[in-house]
């Protein structure tokens, strides 16, 4: 019994589907780490990335542990269980402060300091990125309604 002229072409069809269709599962899986927007500290830590692999971290700036010398800033992100220093130089958003959310982008060094080459901070006092409060919300720490730091 041989195929005819219809039956190979859906056979193909099908066939370069299911191909496309693995491939397109292989990326989802490669994609998977890359896909969050940013990992709290206490994520970053129990996924033990590795020196030089870069992510976004996200979190609080914590109370106290900003230190600005000209344009080169450290200050600790926490999300209350964790907390990962990070050194970042050049200028920050006006309103970034301790107490406020942030997420910085860059990478780890050997001894475990976070390299930063982009910080973004909220941009008025009632707003938090929805991925560092939903994060934070998961810890207990942030409550609906709830503002942080002083007034502009």
């Amino acid at each position: 019994m041989s195929l005819t002229r219809k039956q190979k072409r859906l056979g193909l069809i099908l066939s370069g589907l299911a191909v496309l269709g693995v491939a397109f599962g292989l990326v989802l899986y490669a994609l998977s780490d890359s896909i969050v927007f940013f990992f709290t500290p206490a994520e970053a830590m129990a996924r033990h990335m590795s020196e030089g692999t870069r992510f976004r971290l996200g979190g609080l700036v914590a109370e106290g542990s900003l230190k600005l010398e000209g344009t080169k800033v450290e200050f600790l992100v926490t999300d209350t269980e964790k907390s990962i220093p990070v050194t970042y130089e050049g200028q920050l958003p006006d309103l970034f402060r301790e107490g406020q959310g942030v997420v910085a982008e860059g990478k780890l060094d050997a001894k475990g300091m976070f390299i930063a080459d982009t910080v973004l901070a909220k941009h008025d006092e009632n707003y938090m990125p929805k991925d560092v409060a939903d994060a934070l919300k998961k810890k207990g720490v942030w409550k609906e309604g709830e503002s942080r730091g002083g007034s502009p």
